[in-house]
């Protein structure tokens, strides 16, 4: 269901590896026999949303393609203590040469997956808004970052700059208005492209609307305004709420009525998750 690009994903790997291992691996190359043969397990240290299985294998097999990666639990299952996630069997100094590379990717996914889902666990029942994520990812982790809030049940915002257009509001000053950044987008971004706009006030809705976004964004609102802006918008536009969203205040939010909640906290500062690896 949740696709990583695999290209893109290789490349992380070869540049954290390259980071690692670029003088080779003393302590590893000094005490373990060339010939010597092991099994190692990758293990929770506490309760979490497992993400990152493909990326564990392929840091492994990127060293060693003779390696053989067991999995035993699948990106989205929730885990519990002590869990065993995944199982690398062969020579012994590459187990070791990959394991830091290994453990720092899937723990920041695990990470990532893991408060997602506790965001998306928040949302009251049969609510329409749905969790997003934001381009606050760290850089050059993105693609991992991205899958694992899917894995965690959220949806991505734009890909990147590219991908749809989002005037913010330093684009609505350097224009000199909401309407005029709107009006100018619509006239020269392709068909293809939805229009967002972000907006402060009530007021700058209405301009938003009538300079045809497609989607409004609800930029440190109360939760009284989102559901003011719901109210007046009447589904001419989707609406995305935005900044200060925290855990507790998800159910209000989702209850204004709101199409979508982004959440940079998702990404730029999560807490990675805890997963050893265990020698036999």
């Amino acid at each position: 269901m949740f696709e990583l690009p695999l290209s893109v994903v290789d490349r992380v790997i070869a540049i954290a590896l390259e980071e690692d291992l670029a003088s080779g691996d003393l302590t590893t190359e000094a005490c373990i026999d060339a010939h010597a043969q092991a099994v190692a397990h990758a293990v929770t240290r506490e309760a979490l949303v497992v993400c990152g299985g493909t990326v564990f294998a392929r840091v492994f097999r990127a060293i060693d393609p003779s390696l053989v990666i067991e999995p035993h639990v699948p990106d989205g299952t929730r885990a519990e203590w002590g869990a065993r996630l995944w199982s690398v069997r062969g020579r012994a100094r590459a187990i070791l040469m990959g394991e830091r590379v290994a453990l720092n990717l899937v723990q920041r996914m695990c990470g990532v997956a893991t408060r997602t889902r506790e965001f998306v666990d928040a949302l009251p029942q049969g609510a329409r808004a749905r969790i997003t994520d934001t381009r606050k990812t760290t850089p050059g982790l993105r693609a991992l970052e991205r899958y694992a809030v899917r894995v965690g049940g959220g949806r991505n915002h734009r890909d990147d700059l590219g991908a749809a257009v989002l005037i913010k509001d330093n684009h609505v000053a350097a224009c000199g208005g909401v309407r005029a950044a709107v009006e100018r987008a619509r006239a020269a971004a392709p068909h293809t492209a939805k229009i967002e706009c972000e907006i402060e006030s009530l007021g700058q809705l209405d301009e938003a609307i009538d300079a045809g976004a497609d989607i409004v964004l609800l930029d440190n609102m109360t939760t009284g305004d989102m559901a003011a802006a719901v109210a007046r918008a009447k589904g001419r536009v989707l609406l995305e709420a935005s900044g200060g969203m925290t855990l507790a205040r998800i159910p209000e939010v989702a209850q204004a009525g709101v199409d979508a909640i982004s959440i940079g906290a998702l990404t730029h500062s999560v807490r990675a998750s805890d997963v050893g690896l265990d020698f036999e």
